[in-house]
């Protein structure tokens, strides 16, 4: 029994030294390399500029060891992205910011590809869509403009809606309105929010739906004219407060909000989501991120875990019905 006493305290120490020699404990997960930041759209547009604001407010605050690459990989509607990325399986160097596309383009498409397949991070905001037109343009009210737009509705002249990509939140909402107001758009599709508001700007369509943010430079030099929110509510920040809703301006119901989102590759580690969960807290908390989302009239709304995840399996299955009722899921 002494001899065993008194090995305890050397076991003891031997182990001290051991773990002081070796680097004790394991530490967190942090990346160790670049980190890929891929976005399923085009430069200019919503997605581009959030991703590209938290890679820049992550270098500002050194808030990661290693830097954040941005990507554009926006093929397919988005498919090129989500296809990448979902077959990085394990990496925990990758993630993507979605839109809603995460559900419109596999339905859309038919591509092999659903958001199971990736790793719920965060869900850092929901971003709102206006009725927009060229401020050039006679029409003060969406009243006014929808009773042109009527006008045109049964020949080959009618009114261009311009919008991101094909059988997108974009195009949802034009046929939206169209079922809601018994009128017809030609809708042309772009790559990105960003293209879109700047044909908006050159008279290559009547009008939009954009985000926000994609116009908001457009509308302060005073090139655009925003008509209607598609809200529940109006947007309760600074200028854009003075914007109706869809009913207010249309009698109509329609709203739509879309995700801006990020997940990673399937079966990421879980020590790489937690580090992520908790860098993307620290930017989403900075003064930078607050008057992002406060200058492009995003809602705030970050969530993680099983709040985002039940948040995403709802609206998977609110843009399958919406789609079917607008004729655009792939038959």
């Amino acid at each position: 029994m002494t001899h065993v006493v008194r090995f305890l305290p050397l076991l003891s120490t031997a182990l001290f030294f051991a773990s002081t020699i070796f680097g004790g404990p394991a530490a967190a997960w942090e990346p160790t390399k670049p980190i890929e930041f891929v976005i399923p759209a085009g430069t200019g547009g919503g997605a581009d500029q959030m991703a590209r604001l938290i890679s820049g407010i992550a270098d500002k605050h050194k808030l990661s060891p290693r830097p954040l690459i941005a990507v554009n990989k926006s093929g397919g509607a988005g498919a090129e992205g989500f296809l990448e990325v979902k077959g990085k399986k394990g990496d925990a160097h990758t993630i993507i910011i979605t839109l809603s596309n995460l559900f419109t383009t596999p339905l859309a498409t038919g591509v092999p590809f659903n958001w199971k397949d990736l790793t719920p991070v965060a869900r850092m905001a929901l971003d709102q869509f206006i009725l927009w037109v060229n401020a050039e343009t006679p029409y003060k009210t969406a009243k006014e403009y929808i009773t042109a737009v009527k006008e045109r509705s049964g020949g080959g002249n009618r009114m261009k809606m311009g919008g991101t990509g094909s059988a997108q939140e974009d195009q949802i909402i034009t046929i939206q309105l169209e079922q809601a107001l018994g009128v017809k758009f030609t809708y042309v599709p772009f790559k990105g929010g960003g293209e879109v508001c700047v044909n908006l700007v050159g008279k290559h369509v009547d009008s939009t739906v954009n985000n926000p943010i994609e116009c908001a430079s457009h509308w302060k030099n005073g090139s655009v004219r925003p008509l209607a929110v598609f809200d529940t509510a109006r947007i309760p920040v600074a200028d854009w407060k003075g914007i109706p809703t869809a009913k207010e301006a249309l009698g109509v119901d329609i709203h739509y909000l879309m995700l801006r989102g990020i997940f990673g590759p399937p079966d990421m580690p879980k020590d790489a989501v937690e580090w992520y969960v908790t860098f993307l807290k620290k930017v989403y908390d900075t003064p930078d991120f607050k008057k992002y989302l406060e200058d492009g009239a995003l809602k705030p709304a970050f969530a993680t875990g099983a709040e985002y995840v039940k948040w995403v399996e709802e609206n998977e299955q609110l843009h399958r019905d919406l789609m079917a009722k607008g004729g655009l899921l792939k038959k």
